[in-house]
C-alpha cells in the first residue's frame, strides 16, 4: 500500500525556469510527494509562510530575492529554521558553496539534477525533518504539562512565562550567548515540571510545610530533571531544572552545591524566581513592591545565598525606569 501524500511530505520547488519546475514536479510527484511550486523568491517565501513545507528546493539564481536570500530568511525565523533547504545551482565555485553554508543551506544539488541523487537527498532530509518534528512535539508536551501544573495554583498564574522572559533579559544583560538565552527561555517554562509528582495537599498548602512535606517538595528538581532527560535538545536545560533551588553557601537543595558549583544559568533562574515570588501575591502575604523585594533579596545576599552581581543587574533592569508601574517593569524585562 502506498504512503499517502501528506505522509510522504510536502516539497517546495522554487525556480524561475518553467522547464526546471516542471521536471522537478514530475520527478517528485511520481514518487508520491505533494509538490508546490514558486517562480521566484518572493513567491517561495509566501509559500513557506502559508503552507507546512517539509523540504525546500531553491534555485540559487532567482529574482526577487535569490535562493541564497530566501534560505537566509527561512533560517532566521524560529518557525522555519528546521525546514531542510537544498540549493539547486550550476555555480560550482567554493565561494558560492561557502555563501550557501553561511545562509544555512542543508545540502546542494548541481544542475542538471540527477534523478536518483535528488530522490535520495529528499528522502534523507524528510527523515531528518520527521525526527526534528517529533522532538518539537515532545517539547510541546513538556511545556503543556508544566503550564498545567502552574494552572493548579491561581497565585502562580503567569509565573513560568515571566521567568522565561525575565531570565532571558537578565542573561542578555550579563552577556550570555544566544544559545544560553534559549536554554533559559525553555527552562523558565519547565523549571518546576517536577512538581507533577508533588501531592496537591502539599503543593497548594497555604501555610508552612512540615519537615516531611519539605522532604517531598525538595525532590521536585530531581524529578523534573528525570522527566526532561530523554529530550536530548534539553541537555543544557537539565542543570537549570535541577539546581535552581541551590544557594551559594551550600544550604540549598537538592545537592547542596556551593558557589561556582552552581551553573550560572541556574543562578540566573534563582535570581528571577526569587524576585517574581516576592512581587506576586501569595495567600500568606501581600504583594511587595520592587524596592521592597530587592531589600529582602539583598539581605539574603549578605547571608551568602545569592549572586550579588546578578541581583544588581536585575535591579538595574527593573529600577532603571522612572516609574515602577507593573507595565514599565514588564516592558524593561521583555527587553
Amino acid at each position: 500500500m502506498s504512503i499517502p501524500e501528506k505522509q510522504k511530505g510536502i516539497i517546495l520547488v522554487a525556480d524561475d525556469n518553467e522547464a526546471n519546475r516542471e521536471l522537478l514536479f514530475a520527478l517528485l510527484s511520481a514518487e508520491g510527494y505533494c509538490v508546490v511550486c514558486a517562480s521566484d523568491g518572493q513567491e517561495a517565501l509566501a509559500r513557506v509562510n502559508s503552507e507546512p513545507i517539509d523540504v525546500a528546493l531553491l534555485d540559487v539564481v532567482m529574482p526577487r530575492p535569490t535562493g541564497f536570500e530566501v534560505c537566509q530568511a527561512m533560517k532566521s525565523k524560529p518557525e522555519m529554521r528546521l525546514i531542510p533547504v537544498v540549493l539547486l545551482t550550476s555555480l560550482n565555485s567554493d565561494s558560492d558553496r561557502i555563501t550557501g553554508i553561511m545562509c544555512g543551506a542543508d545540502d546542494f544539488l548541481c544542475k542538471p539534477v540527477n534523478k536518483h541523487e535528488l530522490l535520495a537527498r529528499v528522502h534523507s532530509l524528510l527523515r531528518l525533518k520527521r525526527f526534528t518534528d517529533e522532538l518539537d512535539n515532545a517539547e510541546t508536551v513538556l511545556f503543556s504539562l508544566a503550564l498545567s501544573i502552574e494552572a493548579k495554583d491561581p497565585y502562580t498564574e503567569g509565573h513560568c512565562d515571566r521567568l522565561s522572559r525575565y531570565s532571558v533579559a537578565l542573561a542578555e544583560r550579563r552577556g550570555l550567548s544566544e544559545e544560553l538565552q534559549v536554554v533559559l527561555r525553555r527552562a523558565g517554562i519547565v523549571h518546576d515540571i517536577g512538581k507533577v509528582a508533588v501531592p496537591d495537599q502539599i503543593l497548594l498548602k497555604p501555610g508552612p510545610l512540615t519537615q516531611d512535606e519539605w522532604k517531598v517538595m525538595k525532590q521536585h528538581p530531581v524529578i523534573g530533571e528525570r522527566i526532561c532527560t530523554p529530550l536530548k535538545t534539553f541537555r543544557n536545560v537539565l542543570p537549570v531544572i535541577r539546581h535552581h533551588h541551590e544557594k551559594l553557601d551550600g544550604s540549598g537543595y537538592p545537592d547542596g552545591l556551593k558557589g561556582d558549583e552552581i551553573p550560572l544559568t541556574a543562578q540566573i533562574m534563582q535570581t528571577v524566581d526569587i524576585y517574581d515570588a516576592l512581587t506576586t501575591a501569595r495567600p500568606y502575604r501581600k504583594v511587595l513592591s520592587s524596592k521592597e523585594a530587592f531589600a529582602i533579596i539583598y539581605s539574603e545576599v549578605k547571608k551568602g545565598w545569592w549572586n550579588a552581581e546578578l541581583v544588581e543587574l536585575l535591579e538595574g533592569l527593573v529600577l532603571g525606569v522612572s516609574s515602577l508601574t507593573d507595565e514599565n517593569v514588564e516592558r524593561v524585562l521583555r527587553g
